[in-house]
């Protein structure tokens, strides 16, 4: 499976972890949205512009993304 997503504004606590809410949509299209704790990039690429993009939010999309269903969680 292949995911696309976009940081949004929002962010919540998961087990004591501030993580930031990704939206987007696999490949086929099936909506979806993400809890990001951690992202890195390997330590010999040039980070300034993977840090510079990290910084740019969109609003949500979908209000009620705090809850996440457990049966969800990989």
């Amino acid at each position: 499976m292949r995911i696309i997503v976009e940081s949004t504004t929002k962010t919540v606590t998961l087990d004591g972890v501030p993580a930031r809410i990704w939206e987007g949509h696999t490949d086929s299209g099936i909506a979806l949205h993400c809890y990001i704790t951690r992202i890195a990039v390997h330590e010999d690429d040039d980070r300034a512009q993977f840090e510079a993009e990290l910084e740019q939010h969109q609003p949500p999309r979908n209000a009620d993304i705090d809850a996440i269903s457990n049966r969800l969680i990989l």
